[in-house]
């Protein structure tokens, strides 16, 4: 430990280590990002992830009976972002950049800019069955609004369970885009970038130090009757319906586990309207789920072959 503490010292830019990360759905903290503080870093993928990029996150093996382990991230991502037990996740940038640091003779022959991370074969059976060729965030984003629909999800829970989710593309281009752009939607309210965000449909509620109470007995916790996520005996976040207070991520129930990591902290403004924000994607999430679990069944029915 001696040495790498030296070894930290003598970097002349640690500063420039301490970066944001994306910890759990929803939930950003920050991390000091410096190969001598932190083991299994993961460089070769998240260098990618430090600058303009977007990633998929996904698990190869999942360990709970449900399946919802797809999340979105513009940001490095901790190792058990999507389920605590037995599961890794995995982060899938969707565009790679060249590797600054040069590291072998064959560094210099990389491209200066940076490039799509597809597969050039199916971009290649895609083109072809579009006649023109889709553009990388689309089938990101047509990706990511296959993954949330309900009838893929049950379809191939036991394969999902064992290996990476595989994607089927339709043949049908205007439904490729109608599925693209309400991906789109879902990627930007799971960055908390989207206009639906606002107005948010719950607001915080009652008088207090917005500190967030330990037990229940404390003050912390859910009452669906009157819809209300009680942080301590009397504030509260309302209107939260059950639906949404259960809504899980994963391995996570998305609005508990937020709270349950801020204990016996006081809320910041800036929480505050987080959590808000919070609940109103979830509530747009389930309603988009829906539109797009109508629209799957047609998607599945004429998909490209990859050759």
């Amino acid at each position: 430990m001696a040495k790498k503490r030296k070894k930290i010292q003598e970097d002349e830019v640690w500063q420039e280590k301490i970066i944001q990360c994306l910890y759990r759905p929803f939930d950003t903290r920050w991390i000091f990002y410096h190969y001598h503080a932190i083991d299994f870093g993961r460089e070769a993928v998240m260098q990618h992830m430090m600058q303009e990029n977007v990633g998929l996150i996904t698990n190869r093996q999942i360990a709970i009976p449900s399946i919802q382990h797809t999340w979105v991230t513009e940001l490095p991502v901790d190792l058990h972002i999507l389920e605590t037990a037995h599961a890794s996740a995995y982060a899938f940038p969707l565009y790679l950049y060249p590797d600054a640091a040069k590291k072998d003779l064959f560094s210099d022959l990389e491209p200066d800019e940076r490039k799509p991370n597809l597969n050039p074969n199916v971009v290649a059976a895609l083109t072809a069955a579009y006649g023109e060729e889709p553009a990388p965030e689309d089938i990101f984003h047509y990706i990511y609004a296959v993954l949330y629909a309900d009838t893929y999800r049950e379809k191939y829970a036991e394969f999902l369970k064992i290996d990476f989710p595989r994607i089927p593309f339709t043949a049908d281009f205007e439904l490729f885009q109608t599925l693209a752009a309400l991906g789109k939607r879902l990627t930007s309210l799971h960055l908390l970038r989207s206009e639906e965000l606002d107005p948010p449909a719950a607001r915080f509620q009652g008088q207090g130090d917005s500190r967030v109470a330990r037990t229940q007995s404390q003050g912390f916790r859910y009452e669906p009757e009157e819809e209300r996520v009680y942080v301590n005996k009397t504030q509260y976040f309302e209107p939260v319906p059950l639906e949404l207070w259960e809504y899980q991520i994963g391995g996570y129930q998305v609005l508990a586990k937020w709270l349950k990591d801020r204990r016996e902290q006081p809320l910041n403004l800036g929480e505050i309207k987080t959590y808000c924000r919070v609940a109103t994607a979830i509530h747009r999430t389930i309603t988009l789920q829906e539109e797009i679990d109508a629209l799957y069944p047609e998607a599945e029915s004429r998909i490209v072959e990859n050759r």
